[in-house]
């Protein structure tokens, strides 16, 4: 069993203990793959196919406006997923963009193969709808936040709930994922720092 494979199935053993049958189905589903740094795993315009989880490294997923300008949606680490689920699961064209930060290893399958696997071992049928309403609870404070909070509420916030990518990211992408500019977060961080 390779490295990764045990990352993903201690992390599934997390929320629901896998029996011996479920981890070798782990073992034979997801495929590894190596991103280098400002490499794409999808781009505008491609159906997103795979559902990605992250064995380390760090992905930001994001669109581009009309007038060029990149608003980042999601940063995902180590013990993330990444994919455009609306992609992923309705097949038609991505909106989004998912860019490797790092160099980055991630382990993926196929939605058809991931539907397969909820048939043929409902446990993760019951790990992904867990997964799924954390995503969506975070989702919507996530949305709640950035129409009822100022910009260092929303920052503060990020650095409570994120710390480890205060170092790994550039204030540019926090900054964009805050809505924003680099000059304001700047502003921000000294005025936190003085009191």
């Amino acid at each position: 069993m390779s490295d990764c494979t045990s990352i993903l199935i201690d992390y599934f053993n997390r929320h629901i203990p896998l029996n011996k049958e479920e981890e070798a189905a782990v073992k034979v589903l997801f495929k590894e793959r190596r991103i280098r740094k400002r490499h794409y795993l999808l781009q505008e315009g491609d159906i997103c196919v795979n559902n990605s989880f992250v064995v380390s490294g760090c992905f930001r997923m994001f669109m581009v406006d009309k007038n060029g300008k990149e608003h980042n949606l999601q940063f995902s680490t180590e013990d993330w997923w990444i994919s455009d689920l609306y992609s992923l699961f309705k097949r038609e064209p991505s909106k989004l963009y998912i860019e490797a930060l790092e160099n980055s290893i991630i382990l993926y399958t196929t939605i058809d193969e991931l539907l397969q696997l909820f048939e043929d071992y409902p446990t993760f049928s019951h790990i992904f709808r867990i997964l799924t309403q954390n995503a969506l609870a975070s989702q919507q404070q996530r949305i709640l936040q950035y129409v009822s909070s100022t910009a260092e509420e929303r920052y503060l916030c990020f650095a409570q709930k994120r710390p480890e990518l205060l170092h790994r990211i550039s204030s540019v992408q926090i900054a964009s994922y805050l809505g924003v500019t680099p000059e304001f977060l700047s502003t921000i961080r000294k005025k936190i720092a003085k009191s």
